[in-house]
Protein backbone atom coordinates (compact mmCIF):
# COMPACT_ATOMS: atom_id res chain seq x y z
CA UNK A 1 0.00 0.00 0.00
CA UNK A 2 1.20 3.54 -0.76
CA UNK A 3 2.37 5.74 1.95
CA UNK A 4 3.58 9.41 0.91
CA UNK A 5 4.35 11.70 3.91
CA UNK A 6 4.86 15.86 3.24
CA UNK A 7 6.51 18.43 5.75
CA UNK A 8 5.46 21.40 4.95
CA UNK A 9 7.83 23.31 6.54
CA UNK A 10 11.16 21.60 5.86
CA UNK A 11 9.41 20.65 2.46
CA UNK A 12 10.54 16.76 2.82
CA UNK A 13 8.89 14.18 0.50
CA UNK A 14 8.66 10.37 1.21
CA UNK A 15 6.84 7.50 -0.59
CA UNK A 16 6.66 4.34 1.26
CA UNK A 17 5.55 1.24 -0.04
CA UNK A 18 3.91 -0.64 3.38
CA UNK A 19 2.89 -4.07 2.23
CA UNK A 20 2.31 -6.59 5.49
CA UNK A 21 6.14 -7.13 5.52
CA UNK A 22 6.73 -4.00 5.68
CA UNK A 23 4.53 -2.91 8.11
CA UNK A 24 5.25 -5.58 10.52
CA UNK A 25 8.91 -4.84 10.09
CA UNK A 26 8.77 -0.76 10.80
CA UNK A 27 9.51 1.24 7.67
CA UNK A 28 7.24 3.73 8.28
CA UNK A 29 8.61 4.17 11.45
CA UNK A 30 12.25 4.10 10.07
CA UNK A 31 10.93 6.65 7.32
CA UNK A 32 9.51 9.04 10.20
CA UNK A 33 12.92 8.80 11.98
CA UNK A 34 14.99 9.27 9.02
CA UNK A 35 12.84 12.70 8.17
CA UNK A 36 12.92 14.17 12.10
CA UNK A 37 17.14 13.51 11.83
CA UNK A 38 16.32 15.72 8.80
CA UNK A 39 14.77 18.53 10.54
CA UNK A 40 11.81 17.53 10.59
CA UNK A 41 9.12 17.58 13.07
CA UNK A 42 5.95 15.31 13.21
CA UNK A 43 3.45 17.72 13.96
CA UNK A 44 4.33 19.24 10.40
CA UNK A 45 3.80 15.89 8.90
CA UNK A 46 0.79 15.12 6.52
CA UNK A 47 0.48 11.42 5.67
CA UNK A 48 -1.68 9.79 2.74
CA UNK A 49 -2.40 6.34 2.53
CA UNK A 50 -3.13 5.45 -1.13
CA UNK A 51 -5.89 2.72 -2.86
CA UNK A 52 -5.11 -0.92 -0.65
CA UNK A 53 -6.59 -4.15 -0.21
CA UNK A 54 -9.00 -3.72 2.47
CA UNK A 55 -10.01 -5.87 5.39
CA UNK A 56 -13.14 -7.55 3.67
CA UNK A 57 -10.65 -9.19 0.86
CA UNK A 58 -7.28 -9.54 3.20
CA UNK A 59 -7.56 -13.03 4.25
CA UNK A 60 -5.03 -14.39 5.79
CA UNK A 61 -3.40 -17.60 8.09
CA UNK A 62 -3.94 -17.92 11.73
CA UNK A 63 -0.38 -17.97 12.30
CA UNK A 64 -0.28 -14.39 10.54
CA UNK A 65 -2.55 -13.63 13.06
CA UNK A 66 -0.58 -14.97 15.67
CA UNK A 67 2.83 -13.42 14.55
CA UNK A 68 0.93 -9.83 14.65
CA UNK A 69 -0.73 -10.32 17.99
CA UNK A 70 2.69 -11.85 19.46
CA UNK A 71 4.34 -8.49 18.57
CA UNK A 72 1.86 -6.06 20.02
CA UNK A 73 -1.95 -7.70 21.97
CA UNK A 74 -3.25 -4.09 20.73
CA UNK A 75 -3.14 -5.50 17.07
CA UNK A 76 -6.18 -7.93 17.82
CA UNK A 77 -8.17 -5.19 16.88
CA UNK A 78 -6.85 -5.43 13.11
CA UNK A 79 -8.20 -8.75 12.61
CA UNK A 80 -11.43 -10.00 11.80
CA UNK A 81 -13.77 -13.54 11.86
CA UNK A 82 -16.01 -14.28 9.86
CA UNK A 83 -17.33 -17.78 8.57
CA UNK A 84 -14.05 -19.71 10.45
CA UNK A 85 -11.58 -17.28 8.14
CA UNK A 86 -9.37 -14.45 9.52
CA UNK A 87 -9.57 -11.10 7.69
CA UNK A 88 -6.84 -8.13 8.15
CA UNK A 89 -7.25 -4.33 7.95
CA UNK A 90 -3.65 -3.72 6.37
CA UNK A 91 -5.17 0.11 5.78
CA UNK A 92 -6.06 0.69 9.68
CA UNK A 93 -2.88 -1.15 10.84
CA UNK A 94 -0.95 1.47 8.85
CA UNK A 95 -2.80 4.26 10.26
CA UNK A 96 -1.95 3.03 13.75
CA UNK A 97 1.81 2.91 13.11
CA UNK A 98 1.45 6.59 11.31
CA UNK A 99 -0.56 8.03 14.90
CA UNK A 100 2.17 5.89 16.70
CA UNK A 101 5.21 8.08 15.40
CA UNK A 102 2.93 11.13 16.23
CA UNK A 103 1.44 11.91 12.74
CA UNK A 104 -1.80 13.29 12.85
CA UNK A 105 -2.90 14.69 9.84
CA UNK A 106 -3.59 11.73 7.70
CA UNK A 107 -6.03 11.31 4.71
CA UNK A 108 -7.01 7.63 3.67
CA UNK A 109 -8.36 6.65 0.20
CA UNK A 110 -10.26 4.12 1.06
CA UNK A 111 -10.87 2.40 -2.42
CA UNK A 112 -10.51 -1.43 -2.52
CA UNK A 113 -8.04 -2.21 -4.85
CA UNK A 114 -9.07 -6.07 -4.56
CA UNK A 115 -12.63 -5.11 -5.97
CA UNK A 116 -12.11 -2.45 -8.51
CA UNK A 117 -10.85 -4.24 -11.10
CA UNK A 118 -10.85 -1.92 -13.88
CA UNK A 119 -9.07 0.51 -11.97
CA UNK A 120 -6.38 -1.58 -10.20
CA UNK A 121 -4.24 -4.08 -10.47
CA UNK A 122 -3.93 -6.45 -7.22
CA UNK A 123 -1.74 -9.17 -6.24
CA UNK A 124 -3.91 -11.51 -3.95
CA UNK A 125 -6.94 -10.77 -7.07
CA UNK A 126 -4.52 -12.14 -9.70
CA UNK A 127 -3.33 -15.15 -7.05
CA UNK A 128 -6.95 -15.76 -6.61
CA UNK A 129 -7.61 -15.83 -10.47
CA UNK A 130 -4.50 -17.86 -11.32
CA UNK A 131 -3.28 -15.08 -13.69
CA UNK A 132 0.46 -15.24 -14.76
CA UNK A 133 0.76 -11.28 -13.47
CA UNK A 134 -0.44 -8.84 -11.51
CA UNK A 135 0.61 -5.85 -13.03
CA UNK A 136 1.91 -2.62 -11.08
CA UNK A 137 0.43 0.40 -9.53
CA UNK A 138 2.21 3.81 -8.95
CA UNK A 139 1.96 6.61 -6.43
CA UNK A 140 3.61 10.10 -6.95
CA UNK A 141 4.57 12.65 -4.76
CA UNK A 142 6.74 16.01 -5.97
CA UNK A 143 7.58 19.17 -4.82
CA UNK A 144 7.33 22.07 -7.31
Amino acid sequence: MPVLLYDYRKKIIAAIHAGWKGAYKGIIENVINFMTKKGCNTKNIIGAIGPSITQKNYEVKADFKKKFIKKHKKNKIFFKNKKNLIYFDLPNYVKSQLKSQKVNRIDMIKIDTFDKKNNFFSARRSLKLNLNDYGRNISIIMIN
